[in-house]
């Protein structure tokens, strides 16, 4: 069984976001991380994520990587969560490094935690029917067979843009081994993959936090031992942390640290709930559509802190495109 004294979550808001400049960019021509952004004008993603993770863990326990260029984005939207409990990355050495530098800490705090990776640029229609395979994955009790559980979401469309996890599906239940994976296949693949029982990956983990480092540790223990080190002094270091982020390489965690050793993870199959990871302008439209089917007295007002609104951005960048285009005659 698990102690639900040792739930943690960590909330992943380092990223730069480089993917969606196109609708994140100010007047100013300030790119904005998408994670600072809110859909319609609501909550920022950061905020909707950090309430994500209080439906399984208190907000004590919950912990978010940041990057120290963003400060003027997350010191407003995190002012309520405990100063220690924010990990502040001096620049972005891709989502490994990104998730080993406060796993680590949250090891130090408590050897014994099962953690919830929730990345935080994400959309979700159907926040409970998430929240229950949260619950469930994070309630799994301590043995190789959940040990480290990744959340699949069972596709609605052939998408080749995501990656997919491609299950063993034998016996009952939902929980399942993972065969392999694959990255933004075409779509004819998609398709199969589809049609082959795949699940989009959400890059969402429910995983003990010791499970999760000795994927880091066969992968790069060069890297683990450097970050220890550091994370382990009772002094402040950012000096030191900036110096060993100079010299690390990037690293992925997907490509990097999950392929190739499929044999110790699970997937747990999630319900389709409207999850997008919003990564392309298609998809943003995509989600602003689906925003229709909610009576607005369903949605709770909230004073939006969010630094940029997509759905203004992309109803600009509409009325941009279908501008006619002005023609100058000449007189003479």
């Amino acid at each position: 069984m698990i102690d639900r004294d040792n739930l943690w979550a960590l909330v992943l808001a380092a990223g730069d976001g480089r993917r969606l400049q196109g609708l994140t960019q100010t007047a100013t021509g300030t790119v904005v991380p998408k994670q600072f952004c809110s859909l319609n004008g609501g909550l920022s993603f950061l905020e909707e994520t950090v309430r994500r993770a209080q439906s399984v863990v208190p907000r004590e326990r919950i912990c978010a990587v940041v990057a120290s260029g963003h400060v003027r984005h997350w010191s407003r939207l995190l002012e309520s969560m405990p100063l220690s409990n924010i990990i502040t990355q001096p620049r972005n050495r891709g989502t490994a490094i990104g998730i080993l530098l406060p796993l680590l800490h949250i090891i130090q705090k408590d050897p014994h935690a099962r953690v919830l990776v929730l990345p935080s640029d994400h959309h979700v229609r159907s926040e409970a029917r998430l929240a229950a395979a949260l619950q469930a994955a994070m309630s799994l009790g301590r043995s190789a067979e959940a040990d480290i559980v990744l959340l699949g979401i069972e596709p609605d469309r052939a998408d080749p843009e995501l990656g997919y996890i491609v299950p063993e599906r034998t016996g009952s239940g939902s929980l399942y081994a993972v065969s392999r994976f694959v990255e933004k296949p075409s779509p004819a693949e998609a398709q199969e993959l589809i049609r082959q029982g795949a699940l989009w990956n959400a890059f969402i983990i429910a995983a003990d936090a010791a499970a999760l480092l000795r994927l880091f540790e066969r992968r790069r223990p060069d890297v683990v031992a450097k970050m220890r080190r550091l994370v382990q002094l009772e002094a402040k270091v950012e000096r030191s942390l900036a110096e060993l982020y100079d010299d690390l390489p990037d690293l992925d965690f997907s490509r990097g640290i999950l392929q190739g050793q499929e044999q110790y993870l699970r997937v747990l199959a999630v319900p389709e709930c409207g999850w997008s990871d919003l990564g392309t302008p298609d998809r943003v439209a995509a989600a602003l559509r689906n925003l229709e089917d909610f009576a607005p007295a369903a949605m709770p007002i909230v004073k939006s802190r969010a630094a940029v609104n997509l759905a203004a951005q992309h109803e600009l960048l509409r009325s941009l495109i279908a501008r006619p285009a002005v023609t100058v005659s000449h007189v003479g």
